[in-house]
């Protein structure tokens, strides 16, 4: 009874979208200690429109099916379980492992031509298998940088993550993220969760599509509020705003985490959908300028009304075009939406779905079309593949 009382204030009091103060720090550095942060800084990002001038792409190679424990089992659909039954801990297939690989090579060589400076991420053995004192496992890959990198201003947030199989996928990006440090970026990591048993609900009653949809509606997931967890892809920035939801990979004592560290300068908004299965917020609800929203209309958003009395406009995407029979072993049809804007009149989007470029270019957005099917199939879009390092902008606010 006590801890049911206890996740009960939790989930209230982290629901609060009003932002903490910050705290008062009696044991503050000596200036002398720090150094101002240079004009030249690489790192510099406020929100997912500004031009583009440098990013994050991530790697294929190596990618491993994740072990089917049961924060993966309630992040995947029913008709994929028995390949990760089977393949959990062993190579994704390799000629779809190569497609994916040769797809974003030429993703990086047009983000290249389009004036975009881009890094990637080491590759590693994601196939070796750990063990903690908690837990033990193996590896996914470092494919998807949205999912762990969190870039606000000039700071660098790694992200905790959730799966035990991404426990160490942060090494992919060290040698990248030490080379801003040194030049003079922030850099911050939240607090590594242990992952033991007590952070998933290990008797999640979840069979189907329709379990999902009841559980997300009582706001239940496999996460508990055992300590702190979240993925960065559960964010998206909008200057001094940024929007989270809570999920089954992002609980609210991780919201909570990030609202008190970028408080008071930034303002942290929970908000929610009708979504059968939460993971990330990008083919969901993408942010692609200053008063314009993608919202999924298959995941209506229950706080909508608060862009609109913003004078937000808010824009249903057309259903995808992907084929039914095309593996996505990690996400839904609705990558499409997943799209990484260049700035606020350019967008990569995928060639093959025709249905969104007539509708960005019908709002006057020129569309940049690359094909990265198989690279889909790893559970991910053109935001995801991505973390925008730097945006030739500046901070603003957009709902004052």
């Amino acid at each position: 009874k006590l801890g049911r009382v206890f996740t009960g204030w939790v989930q209230r009091s982290f629901q609060s979208t009003q932002a903490a103060p910050a705290s008062q720090n009696p044991c503050a550095a000596d200036d002398k200690a720090t150094s101002p942060v240079p004009k030249d800084c690489p790192v510099c990002s406020y929100n997912e429109w500004d031009p583009l001038e440098e990013v994050i792409v991530g790697r294929a190679e190596n990618a491993c099916v994740p072990p089917f424990s049961v924060e993966v089992k309630a992040n995947t659909y029913e008709k994929y379980w028995g390949f990760y039954q089977k393949f959990g801990g062993q190579s994704f297939p390799k000629d779809h492992l190569k497609k994916a690989i040769a797809e974003i090579e030429e993703m990086c060589n047009i983000l290249k031509k389009e004036g975009v400076v881009v890094k990637r991420p080491d590759p590693i053995d994601w196939s070796v298998k750990y063990k903690t004192p908690d837990f033990e496992s193996s590896g996914l890959y470092a494919a998807m940088p949205r999912d762990i990198l969190l870039v606000v201003g000039n700071e660098i947030i790694e992200a905790p993550m959730a799966w035990r199989a991404r426990f160490f996928e942060y090494r992919a990006y060290r040698r990248i993220i030490k080379d801003y440090f040194n030049c003079g970026a922030k850099w911050t990591t939240a607090p590594k969760p242990t992952m033991a048993d007590e952070l998933y609900d290990q008797d999640y009653p979840i069979h189907s599509v329709e379990d999902r949809h009841e559980l997300a509606a009582q706001g239940k997931f496999v996460t508990t509020e055992f300590e702190p967890c979240f993925d960065a892809a559960d964010f998206i920035r909008a200057g001094r705003d940024i929007f989270v939801q809570r999920s089954q990979v992002t609980n609210y004592m991780g919201i909570e985490w990030m609202r008190r560290h970028l408080a008071p300068d930034y303002r942290v908004h929970i908000i929610s959908f009708k979504d059968p299965n939460p993971m990330h917020i990008d083919a969901t609800f993408n942010i692609i300028g200053p008063g314009l929203v993608l919202s999924n209309p298959d995941r209506p958003c229950h706080q909508i009304e608060l862009f609109k009395k913003a004078g937000w406009t808010v824009i249903r995407p057309p259903l995808p075009l992907i084929p039914d029979d095309h593996p996505l072993w990690m996400s839904s049809k609705w990558l499409s939406m997943n799209v990484l804007m260049l700035d606020e009149k350019r967008v990569m989007v995928d060639a093959n779905e025709t249905s969104i470029q007539k509708m960005f270019e019908n709002l006057g957005i020129s569309t940049i079309k690359v094909n990265i099917r198989h690279a889909n199939s790893l559970g991910g879009g053109f935001h995801c593949w991505t973390c925008d390092i730097r945006r030739r902008g500046t901070l603003q606010s957009y709902f004052d």
